[in-house]
């Protein structure tokens, strides 16, 4: 009963008039059906206010007037938006409030349609400023009322008809103003704002006649416009002044079959008001109609090799027709040849006009908005078949228009941009919120763990879209004018010629404010993710403040909807997150998978950039000590703001000591192969202890600065461990041949394999003991080739005691037994180990006087004869480090 008092309750919002009412009266029964089915007294007393509710909106209806024969025309000239299904919070509403603000001008949220007193009293002047380029001020002529530019003859009782009423059919162009997206998106819209009973434009422009939809002169001056800007619906106020022209050339937007006709100039400059002036650094046509009519953008990218052309065309085909998408192109970078032999201008916006399809030979009517631009000079250009023509009365192309084949668009176009009617869904959810940028090492490469995030529930099997709006900022604008650029190399592309730069296209200057998409995730149960991995849905990054994700969400799926951007360049931004649905949505804040995190920063600089395990510098990576409270999940994020370089992270059983190489046994936690830009290592349990994390990179020497976040259910205490020997002394030891000399002093006589000498301490002192390898890199060794022999095996141990009693204190292999006897002869001795690009390292022991001596043992496993005269060569490199001086015997031979 409840559920389909809902279908009914939405409906009330998508109609109007006497269905409106219907739905509402429908509706209220309906909850008070279920109020009554129901024994709960919460359930009654809530299905109750909703049935009182609709009883009042009910009532609200007929007391409107739009109940009688009209009320079909006044349902068609008002916008059918979407139920918006959430209150917006305070916070929220703070945020919309702050974006209010652009170029020293407020827009403030739409709250009502004015009254007509509002355009009555004295003229009316704005005090906004409207910037213009060097081209446009070299013609200007002042700011002038229409009457004093076009008014010449016209008698006083045919102002209205004569200014705002058009006597043939529209033909919109722009001239000097660089404007071609916003004069293509009119020219292209124009079905649905032409005066009638299903024109839009009611809803958008005031003052005008209701009725009939036509635009009515304020004897005032003042207009108001309804946009939709920065996360919802503004009112724009602007008087009746136009930028005159000194030339025949024009400044505004006109009419070139009825020149007299002003309101299209008045709707341009509303919204330049908005951008920032007639010097405009250029947008795109989907932007603006979503600015001037509210309609949801999409743009798509016809060269994209995932396009499927045919069923693109008979979904915006049909669409179309049912009058439900306005359509324009976009074309991309093109040469002055190219441009001359297609007929077409590049980085330029065109109109749609028309859609046609018969016998499978599909076409669109484009315009070009350019008063004397090129037309496409291809197959067809001139034909004047459409769907709405017949032989005997073909249709008359205006200048500037022409037919072109569908197959042409996708090969020559680079854009097709759709804006939807909202009307299509009948549920919306926008969800305001602003994005203080982390450190470019927090969203680099594919890390996500610092984007907003939203979870997402669908309560049925259906189509939803998910817009993703950037809201304008007066700095943006600022650095398109400092990079802004024009193709003015063709005589149809105006531009700024103090500013022009031809070796930078408009493209160009459009990606200087970033770029942004918007991945879906459906296997995080709606909690945030931190790496771009496997997604069910991503957005193309596009450099326009709106991007689109239309998918198809099932039931009982949470989704967690990820805001992912690119080279944004200003610290701050607010957004918008519109969700367009026909079934109710949960959507909430994407809740973190972990109670507590903890970030740190670090950088790979020429000390410390290690390179991998297998590299001989692998000791020197950033390390930080670990300590996890009790056992619980945990997660290691690095990133980088490089987005080239692979990168790992790894938890080590060290006990939150520097790590000097890693087997797979050391391994707690590791990011599996080395990835770019940002490495992940998660585990659902480990113990409670001191860990050691290394971060590091695949190759030795890579240079960058990196963050690491350390995500737990209890609070970690992470530091950084201090690099190799930092704070200690070194004591290094005479070097251990590994040679067996040919010639001179020694030469026939094999060193001994295993030598020791004592090490004491006159105070108790931590120390260990680090081997590394010293050879001659180009030495000619028997073979007749400068390739080293295989590392040679070392068995090193730091022992009390000698004989078969002695007791073990630390070895290369990394074990030690400082509480019992280790025996050798029990199988208990130290493992041979090679001595590799790493070297080897025994664990930290203490030297204690108190004690006596320790004694320093090294064993090779075999010994080669030595390649270089003389007895050069490999040798073994060893020395103490220590936390205090400690003393150091000479070598002696062990037989």
């Amino acid at each position: 009963m409840e559920a389909k008092a809902k279908e009914r309750e939405a409906l009330v919002s998508s109609t109007h008039g006497k269905a409106a009412l219907d739905h509402a009266i429908a509706a209220a029964e309906l909850y008070m059906r279920a109020a009554r089915a129901t024994s709960s007294s919460e359930e009654k007393t809530r299905l109750t206010k909703k049935c009182q509710s609709l009883i009042s909106k009910a009532e609200e209806l007929k007391k409107s007037g739009q109940l009688g024969g009209s009320s079909v025309a006044a349902v068609e000239k008002r916008l059918k938006l979407p139920r918006q299904a959430r209150q917006i919070p305070k916070n929220e509403q703070a945020i919309l409030l702050r974006s209010s603000r652009l170029h020293g001008n407020v827009f403030l949220p739409w709250e009502s349609d004015p009254e007509s007193r509002e355009f009555s009293g004295s003229q009316f002047s704005d005090t906004a400023e409207f910037s213009l380029s060097s081209r446009q001020r070299a013609v200007f002529a002042g700011w002038k009322r229409p009457m004093e530019i076009v008014g010449r003859g016209i008698q006083p009782n045919q102002i209205n008809d004569s200014l705002m009423e058009a006597r043939n059919d529209y033909d919109l162009v722009q001239d000097i103003t660089t404007d071609c997206s916003v004069v293509a998106s009119l020219c292209a819209c124009m079905r649905h704002l032409r005066p009638g009973p299903t024109s839009i434009l009611p809803a958008l422009m005031f003052p005008i006649n209701s009725e009939n939809g036509q635009p009515q002169l304020s004897v005032t001056g003042k207009y108001v416009f309804r946009m939709f800007i920065n996360g919802c619906f503004r009112k724009v106020v602007i008087d009746d002044r136009l930028p005159s022209s000194a030339t025949d050339r024009t400044l505004y937007v006109v009419d070139r079959q009825n020149p007299n006709l002003i309101w299209p100039a008045l709707m341009e400059k509303a919204y330049l008001k908005v951008r920032g002036g007639y010097d405009f650094p250029g947008s795109n046509s989907g932007t603006d109609l979503c600015a001037l009519t509210g309609w949801i953008p999409q743009q798509i990218f016809l060269q994209s090799d995932d396009l499927d052309w045919e069923r693109t065309w008979k979904r915006v085909k049909k669409a179309y027709d049912y009058g439900d998408v306005v359509v324009t192109l976009g074309t991309g970078r093109l040469s002055l040849d190219e441009e001359e032999t297609l007929g077409l201008a590049g980085e330029h916006d065109y109109a749609v006009l028309d859609m046609s399809e018969t016998s499978g030979n599909r076409k669109l009517l484009v315009k070009n908005p350019w008063c004397d631009g090129l037309v496409w000079k291809g197959v067809g250009s001139s034909e004047a078949s459409s769907s709405r023509a017949t032989e005997d009365h073909p249709i008359k192309l205006k200048p500037g228009s022409f037919w072109i084949s569908f197959d042409d668009v996708t090969q020559n176009f680079e854009s097709l941009y759709l804006n939807w009617n909202p009307s299509l869904f009948t549920e919306r959810q926008d969800h305001h919120f602003s994005w203080q940028l982390p450190d470019a090492t927090m969203i680099g490469g594919s890390c996500l763990a610092h984007n907003p995030q939203y979870s997402m529930k669908a309560s049925a099997d259906d189509s939803t879209w998910i817009l993703l709006s950037r809201h304008f900022q007066d700095d943006e604008l600022n650095i398109m004018r400092n990079h802004r650029t024009g193709t003015a190399h063709t005589t149809f592309h105006v531009e700024d010629d103090t500013t022009y730069n031809p070796n930078t296209t408009l493209a160009e200057v459009s990606s200087k404010l970033g770029f942004i998409s918007i991945y879906i995730f459906d296997d995080h149960s709606g909690q945030r993710v931190s790496l771009n991995t496997r997604p069910i849905y991503r957005s193309d990054f596009v450099d326009s403040p709106q991007t689109l994700a239309a998918f198809e969400s099932k039931r009982g799926v949470t989704y967690t909807v990820v805001v992912a951007t690119q080279e944004l360049p200003l610290p701050k931004y607010s957004f918008t997150l519109s969700f367009f649905s026909r079934s109710p949505l949960t959507i909430a804040p994407a809740p973190s998978p972990f109670r507590h995190y903890t970030d740190v920063k670090g950088s790979w600089t020429r000390r410390t950039a290690g390179g991998n395990s297998a590299s001989a510098s692998y000791l020197s990576n950033p390390q930080f000590s670990l300590t996890l409270p009790r056992a619980g999940p945990l997660c290691l994020l690095l990133s980088t703001a490089r987005d080239e370089m692979p990168v790992h992270v790894a938890l080590v059983w060290a006990g939150g000591r520097r790590v000097a190489s890693v087997g797979n046994r050391d391994l707690v936690l590791a990011s599996g192969d080395y990835r770019r830009g940002c490495a992940l290592a998660e585990a659902k349990s480990v113990d409670a202890g001191t860990y050691t994390v290394v971060c590091s990179t695949f190759e030795p020497g890579y240079l960058g600065d990196f963050a690491l976040r350390v995500g737990s259910d209890a609070p970690c205490a992470v530091a950084p461990v201090p690099a190799d020997a930092a704070g200690m002394l070194r004591t290094r030891l005479t070097d251990l041949p590994t040679c067996i000399p040919p010639t001179g002093a020694g030469a026939g006589s094999e060193p001994h394999k295993k030598k020791r000498a004592v090490v004491s301490a006159a105070r108790l002192t931590r120390a260990c003991i680090v081997i590394t390898r010293n050879f001659t890199p180009h030495a000619t060794y028997p073979t007749g080739t400068s390739t080293p022999r295989p590392h040679p095996a070392v068995r090193a141990t730091v022992e009390f005691g000698t004989g078969p009693d002695r007791l073990i204190l630390a070895s290369t292999d990394g074990n030690s037994n400082t509480n019992t006897n280790t025996n050798y002869n029990n199988n208990h001795a130290p493992e041979f180990k090679e001595v590799g690009p790493n070297g080897l390292r025994t664990s930290d022991f203490d030297i204690d006087p108190r004690s006596g001596g320790l004694w320093l043992v090294v064993e090779l496993l075999g010994l080669y004869n030595s390649p270089a005269p003389g007895g050069g060569g490999d040798g073994l490199q060893v020395e103490i480090l220590s936390e205090g001086p400690v003393n150091v015997g000479a070598w002696e031979g062990i037989d």
